[in-house]
């Protein structure tokens, strides 16, 4: 048995001495294997690749525009009251979901006149609570105070509440807004 086994590796390592290759790999087959690597991986590269470069310059291209969107009738909102009104932000994809909607605080400071504050706190961008008692817009995270016409009251927001361009038509207060929802 051991001599059969030693013949059969002697028959292998024989046979892989005599063999020969006519010739060696020509260089142009090198060159054609070489391409066709590079080629699939192009097309791989290109695959992946556009999709990507499209969804980020998709924003330089195609930026949206501002939209005025309805957030209630006059009626419904009391002079020299606050309130938080929810709207479909501009941006918006059916698949946002609940995030396809922003808020503001609306005021009414005449019988036609609104005044509009966008619900992010100027310093870190946490949302902002009215309190009707205080008249006074408190940011829960690092204590920012604002006054009720936005201003900067205490705490560290380094500005003003960002304010909305408000307008009345037809019997409707309507907010501007833009692309990305204000934040910090």
């Amino acid at each position: 048995m051991k001599e059969e086994i030693g013949r059969e590796a002697h028959d292998i390592v024989r046979g892989a001495l005599e063999f020969k290759q006519e010739e060696p790999y020509s260089p142009e087959r090198r060159k054609f294997l070489v391409l066709v690597i590079l080629g699939c991986g192009g097309i791989i590269s290109a695959i992946v690749g556009l999709p990507l470069l499209g969804l980020f310059l998709q924003p330089l291209l195609q930026t949206p525009k501002d939209v005025w969107r309805v957030v209630g009738k006059v009626d419904d909102f009391a002079l020299n009251t606050t309130t938080q009104v929810v709207f479909q932000n501009a941006y918006a994809h059916p698949w946002d979901g609940v995030s396809s909607h922003d808020a503001a605080w609306l005021r009414r400071a005449g019988p036609a006149t609104f005044v509009a504050f966008s619900e992010y706190c100027q310093h870190l961008g946490c949302p902002v609570r009215w309190n009707n008692d205080a008249q006074l817009f408190y940011c829960p995270c690092h204590g920012g105070v604002y006054y009720s016409n936005g201003q900067v009251a205490a705490g560290p927001p380094p500005r003003a509440l960002q304010r909305y361009q408000t307008r009345v038509r037809n019997g409707y207060v309507e907010l501007k807004t833009g692309a990305i929802p204000f934040a910090y």
